[in-house]
Formats: structure tokens, C-alpha cells, sequence
């Protein structure tokens, strides 16, 4: 078996897997429950002065077939008093001494109410912190949360002053909701983070019943803007994760959140720049035993890479992921229709015509039966006829020599720029 274990920024754990703060980890009998079936570590719901929650505060977004494709819950921090999630936290972690617990916290911002949750927490035996700045609703309304992870001069002090109690690494859980997220995660390594945790849920109304008018959820017909979650947002949370792991001003390890489902999502995730990835919507939706096969697929891959630790897929295609001015104008693909794999459904040829480049022909061979054929000189290689296709193998992208030289944008724009200074000073 593969070496999973991990290490982020001096949290250990026998592997990558985390619960996120969430629901699946709002008590010690959850996350005992969690370690037992094999999960690394455990981030326990966030902890701050006990609130009241709403009913009812979940809602999925399915679509095409597929349940919980999104999630939006309404619900906030811990409802449970504090000097209970501690004694459960010391017990848990008494009995799982391998295994990662992380406590996280929100309160309000001011310095002595950070250095008095942070040196309670350390004293039951926590082996690190996340600090809570992404709840977009209901704590954001009381100036904590994303009010606060939206701000990075708050982001900055905020971790400075966590910093000056902790005795414990700190990680700095990130709102999506901004326009940049780079912003707040070089505030929070400015403020001394150790790490940094992204994202948590997004800005989202679930939906309304167009039969009572009713938001869902709702409570007493009334409802709310909650935090969007699950594998609806993975593209947008990995786009984020590879966003912090390139800036050379963060240079902080990460722990990724959002949309990981599955060992694969898990890859995606630590390729571009995770050390640990935390999961919560997957669990909600089919348990705790889920990780077992997280564990099993993840440990097969690396064996067929070749690769004897987690920490060799660390970052290896964050170098890969760059600007658009910095992409190869000149490289070129083209589809090819594998026509014994066809089943002329017709698809990428609707889909051409209508809304792409209009370069599949439908066409009849001598025998009177139609086949489709792709007009390589008109083909822009979007991709869109592979990827509305329903039959693996019946399109290819295929790489074209045009005999061209490497060209991005911005290599043309220096030329261009340095043509035109040329001309101005002949003239």
C-alpha cells in the first residue's frame, strides 16, 4: 500500500481524507463514528457562542437524474454549549490520538475574544484551528463570517490575533463569495496562517415552488440566501485551490474544500495544489463508509503511477495552469468521428450546425447509408462535439502539426507593440 499519510503545515494525519465543518461533524459520537470507518482527520463543526438554528435549513438541487448535485443549507454554527463540544473533543481525541482533529472557530472580531476561544480550545488537545471566515449567511449578518472573509485587512488582523494565543497551526477557511480570492489568502498568510482552507459554500437561493411560491428551503414561508455546496461547485472550488497554489505571495499549503466526491475528485484537487481535501456533502448523501473506497481507489492509483507517497501528486499541475495571454495561439486540434463507433444519433452534428462552427457534414456513401464526417480545415477544435457526444470513442480531439511556432497573446502583443515603436521612431 501507498504511504497516504499527510502532513499540513504540521497537522498529520494517516490520510488526506477530512470531514469539512459541517453537520457530519457537529458531535463526538459523528466523529468517532467518522475515524472508525477510516477518514483522516476531522475539521469539528465551528464553535463560537451556541445560536439558535432554523427549520427547516437543508435543500438539494438534482439534475438530469443525479440527486444532490448542489446542496444549500441555511444552518449556522454550533447550537451545542461550548464546554460540551470540548469534553467530547478531549474524548475524542484521547481515544483517535493518530487521527487529525481541527477545531473551528468564528467570534466576533475582537482581540480578546479570539485569544479566549483559541487557548480554551488548544487545552483539549485540538492538533490545529481553522478560523472560520466564509459563512455567508446568518453570522455574516452579525459581522462575523464571510462580513468578515470579505474584508482582507479583517482576514489579516483577525489571524494575527489568533496567532498571538495559538500554540497550534492555523488555517484560515476562505470565502468564495469575492471577486478575488487571492486577496484574502495573501491576507491571511500576511497575518501569519500557517494554511489555508477554501472554499467554503457559496452565495445561493436553492430554488422556489412555482406551486406555493415558497423558497426552498423555507421557514414559516419566509427564506434566505445559504451557502451553496457539493459537486455542483468543484469546478469553481479547484479554479480557486490552483488560483492560491500559483501565487507566489501566498505560499502557504492548502487544504481544498469543495464538490470532492470521489478518489478522483480527490487527485484533482491534490494535483493542483491540496495537501489534505475536506469532504461533507458526499457523507451527508451516503455516509461515512464512503471514504473507504476513497481510500482504496487512491491507494490504486498511486500504485499504478508508480508514485510510493501522497505527497509525490502535490502541486504537479499547478506549473500547468496559467493565464490566457500565456496559452499557444497556434496549437491546434481537430475532431475525428471513429465511424464504426458511431451510432448516428446526429448530435455533434446538431450541435455543430447550430450553435459552433458548422464543419460536420452529413453524408451518404455509396450504399445509401449516412455517416458523419468532420471538415478538418473549418474545425476551430472547441470540443463541443466530444463533449455532447453519448458513446466513448466515437470522437476524438486530435493534435494537427500546422507547422506553426509556438505564439501566445502576449508574445504577439510585444511583437506588435515593439513593430509599431519601430515605425513611430522611422517616421
Amino acid at each position: 500500500m501507498a504511504d497516504l499519510r499527510t502532513n499540513l503545515a504540521g497537522i498529520q494525519s494517516p490520510n488526506p481524507f477530512w470531514l469539512a465543518s459541517a453537520p457530519p461533524t457537529n458531535s463526538g459520537y459523528q466523529v468517532q463514528r467518522a475515524f472508525e470507518a477510516g477518514w483522516g482527520g476531522a475539521v469539528w463543526k465551528t464553535l463560537g457562542d451556541p445560536i439558535l438554528n432554523v427549520s427547516s435549513r437543508f435543500a438539494a438541487v438534482s439534475f438530469n437524474g443525479q440527486r444532490v448535485a448542489g446542496f444549500n443549507n441555511i444552518e449556522l454554527i454550533t447550537d451545542r454549549p461550548l464546554d460540551v463540544n470540548l469534553k467530547e473533543i478531549y474524548e475524542t481525541k484521547k481515544r483517535f490520538p493518530n487521527h487529525a482533529i481541527i477545531a473551528s472557530l468564528m467570534v466576533e472580531p475582537r482581540q480578546e475574544k479570539w485569544h479566549e476561544i483559541v487557548k480554551k480550545v488548544e487545552a483539549v488537545g485540538v492538533d490545529g484551528l481553522e478560523l472560520n471566515f466564509g459563512c455567508p449567511h446568518g453570522m455574516a449578518e452579525r459581522g462575523m463570517g464571510s462580513a468578515s472573509g470579505q474584508v482582507p485587512e479583517l482576514v489579516e488582523k483577525q489571524t494575527y490575533w489568533a496567532k498571538e494565543a495559538a500554540k497550534t497551526p492555523v488555517i484560515v477557511k476562505l470565502t468564495p463569495n469575492i471577486t478575488d480570492i487571492t486577496a484574502t489568502a495573501e491576507a491571511a498568510a500576511n497575518g501569519g496562517a500557517d494554511a489555508i482552507s477554501m472554499i467554503n459554500t457559496i452565495n445561493s437561493l436553492a430554488g422556489v415552488d412555482i406551486d406555493t411560491w415558497d423558497t426552498i428551503p423555507h421557514v414559516a414561508g419566509k427564506g434566505a440566501h445559504g451557502g451553496y455546496c457539493g459537486p455542483a461547485v468543484k469546478p469553481i472550488a479547484l479554479h480557486m485551490v490552483g488560483e492560491c497554489a500559483r501565487n507566489p505571495r501566498i505560499n502557504v499549503p492548502i487544504s481544498g474544500i469543495g464538490g470532492i466526491s470521489t478518489w478522483r475528485d480527490a487527485v484533482e484537487f491534490m494535483l493542483m495544489g491540496s495537501t489534505s481535501v475536506q469532504v461533507c456533502t458526499a457523507a451527508m448523501h451516503h455516509g461515512f463508509r464512503i471514504v473507504e473506497d476513497m481510500i482504496e481507489g487512491l491507494d490504486h492509483y498511486l500504485e499504478e503511477k508508480g508514485i510510493a507517497s501522497v505527497a509525490g501528486l502535490i502541486g504537479k499541475s499547478v506549473a500547468r495552469y496559467s493565464d490566457w495571454g500565456d496559452l499557444d495561439l497556434n496549437y491546434q486540434v481537430v475532431a475525428k468521428i471513429n465511424n464504426d463507433v458511431c451510432i448516428n444519433c446526429n448530435k455533434c452534428h446538431i450541435a455543430c450546425e447550430d450553435t459552433s462552427h458548422q464543419c460536420i457534414d452529413l453524408l451518404k456513401d455509396g450504399d445509401g447509408k449516412s455517416y458523419l464526417k468532420v471538415r478538418e480545415e473549418d474545425c476551430v477544435g472547441c470540443n463541443l462535439c466530444s463533449i455532447v457526444c453519448p458513446v466513448d470513442g466515437a470522437i476524438d480531439m486530435v493534435e494537427v502539426d500546422n507547422g506553426l511556432p509556438p505564439m501566445t497573446w502576449n508574445e504577439r502583443q510585444a511583437v506588435s507593440g515593439a513593430f509599431r515603436a519601430s515605425r513611430v521612431l522611422n517616421k
